[in-house]
């Protein structure tokens, strides 16, 4: 990859593009259907941008075979989005091959099905602020390698939001559950969060994939406890999708039976707390 077509295709992105891109650098990889509530607003306008960023270079691609259909493609940076990436940062751009390589290895990567989930949340959130609620802001979204950093390996949240609606503020750390963990680990990972203090004690939202597993989760934490200062609350993908979404009243507190939305979870606090640490 050379200097010049870096320089050349930095005049034909798009801010929208350069946004784009960002969120690839960050998130790794997002479905066809998550990008278009990204970014696009509608899967045919994001198909068709796509594909020519595709083209150049700027983005790639992967699926896997299935049968019967096909599965959604998986977007990522290609080896000249990975180079204007780099040369916004003042690094070294990357070899296509080195590009490559790395998309390969996400594509084989046992945890993928997990990252896009976890991806799938966030998209959930950014697209309710995009066309239901033009007040609401997800004011941060950091990836699991910056919140596992800033918990200093005390826990390792799968991401951390601060949401942001009508002066109310709420700061959660997001454990995405796909049913593969005996809940008993679940429920386990509280006692790293309750190490964390008040400073970072945001409440600890699983969200899980049915309602099943989320009755027999309270029932073991009504029997084993939840650490003191730790907050936590559950929802499951079926039922966010009959209201808005995660935004929505689907999040049942601990030892409550009734369901508020993300923006009424215990700890909002009145603007200009810390959500707006970076």
């Amino acid at each position: 990859m050379t200097a010049s077509v870096v320089a050349a295709e930095l005049s034909r992105v798009t801010p929208r593009d350069r946004r784009l891109l960002d969120y690839l650098h960050q998130h790794h990889t997002f479905t066809t259907d998550q990008l278009a509530d990204l970014t696009f607003g509608t899967v045919g306008r994001a198909r068709a941008r796509l594909n020519t960023l595709l083209g150049r270079a700027v983005l790639d691609r992967f699926r896997h075979y299935q049968r019967p259909g096909s599965q959604a493609w998986r977007w990522t940076l290609g080896p000249v989005g990975a180079a204007i990436i780099a040369a916004s940062r003042g690094e070294p751009m990357p070899r296509p091959s080195a590009v490559r390589d790395a998309t390969a290895r996400l594509a084989t990567s046992p945890t993928l099905a997990h990252l896009l989930a976890t991806n799938g949340f966030f998209v959930a959130l950014t697209h309710h602020t995009r066309t239901r609620d033009d007040r609401a802001v997800l004011a941060r979204w950091w990836n699991e390698a910056r919140a596992r950093e800033v918990c200093a390996g005390l826990v390792r949240p799968d991401g951390h939001g601060v949401w942001r609606t009508g002066g109310r503020v709420v700061e959660f750390w997001l454990e995405t559950d796909l049913g593969t963990e005996p809940l008993s680990r679940v429920a386990g990972k509280l006692t790293g969060y309750a190490s964390l203090g008040p400073r970072r004690g945001y409440p600890v939202l699983f969200w899980l994939p049915g309602a099943a597993r989320e009755a027999n989760l309270h029932a073991l934490l009504s029997r084993g406890g939840v650490p003191d200062g730790v907050c936590v609350a559950t929802a499951t993908t079926a039922h966010a999708a009959t209201q808005g979404g995660p935004a929505g009243p689907v999040w049942r507190l601990h030892g409550r039976a009734d369901r508020v939305p993300l923006s009424d979870l215990p700890t909002s606090t009145i603007e200009g707390g810390s959500w707006d640490e970076s």
